[in-house]
């Protein structure tokens, strides 16, 4: 049993192209486990190579992040400076699971909705027309490939949780109609009510780095206080979101550790208390 598992990394993205390696058996060797989560098909193939070079503590998602689906920008952190177009296809990703002999893909993701980015030729209507449909087929095809969905919503700067209201309407209309999904909405920042409607579905929640900030993640903090533990992952998102008091320098996965103390804090429990939830939860949701 692991100490901690970063239930959501990237060092499949080119902040790690020199020293990927160094940077995860740094994170195994304080016993904490990590899953990388794929953006499109370049990173998610990468996700299951990096993983197949280790024995255990190491797993892949595989899936379209909806800032892809469209001319927009792309992160440079990403294994390559790319702002072509993709759409999700299924035969390709099918491909890296029936591939994946070492049963390293353990969810399909990062998928969702994204209203932040939107072209400046695009308008928010046709970006969620453009996101809806890949969204499904990609929930569709993690139920059919027996795996967890790891969900990235971000709403418009306008919309107070838009893409969340989107996000929770399809994954109800979904599961209504008979789709069992399990998942997890990474990177958690909506409110309670959101949560509850989250853990209603018997999804979880991820929290990141952003927990251990200023002033402004004060809201965030009250929220952890009040959720139910054995709801909640831990996270980091590297390479980004770095915890306090690593804020400033490139994030990875053995800062995870500070998440899960910060829950510890808040909670008024022990690290071990954390840990043990945290990892079962994990385990349980990505059959690990």
């Amino acid at each position: 049993m692991p100490f901690l598992i970063d239930s959501h990394a990237h060092t499949n993205f080119n902040a790690y192209k020199d020293d990927g390696d160094a940077v995860i058996r740094r994170s195994l060797s304080q016993d904490i486990w990590l899953i990388n989560v794929g953006s499109q098909y370049d990173t998610s193939k990468r996700a299951l190579e990096i993983a197949d070079q280790y024995e255990t503590g190491v797993y892949a998602a595989i899936g379209l992040h909806p800032i892809h689906l469209s001319h927009t920008e792309v992160d440079e952190e990403e294994i390559h400076f790319q702002t072509r177009e993709e759409q999700f296809d299924e035969q390709k990703y099918q491909a890296l699971i029936d591939a994946d002999q070492n049963h390293k893909i353990v969810g399909v993701g990062e998928i969702g909705l994204d209203y932040y980015h939107i072209p400046e030729t695009m308008t928010l209507a046709e970006v969620k027309n453009r996101q809806t449909p890949d969204f499904i087929k990609q929930l569709h095809f993690a139920v059919k490939n027996n795996l967890a969905v790891i969900i990235h919503c971000r709403d418009s700067e306008r919309g107070k949780f838009d893409a969340y209201r989107d996000t929770l309407d399809i994954l109800k209309s979904e599961i209504n109609n008979g789709l069992k999904l399990r998942g997890i909405k990474h990177s958690f920042d909506g409110d309670l009510k959101i949560a509850e409607e989250f853990f209603d579905l018997g999804f979880y929640v991820g929290f990141t780095g952003v927990i251990t900030f200023g002033k402004n993640a004060e809201g965030l903090r009250q929220l952890v206080k009040n959720l139910p533990l054995d709801k909640i992952l831990v996270e980091t998102d590297c390479p980004y979101l770095s915890p306090d008091p690593h804020r400033g320098e490139r994030n990875e996965p053995s800062f995870v550790r500070f998440t899960a103390q910060k829950i510890a804090e808040l909670k008024s429990i022990t690290l071990e208390e954390v840990s043990k939830t945290t990892v079962k939860n994990t385990r349980g949701l990505f059959r690990i």
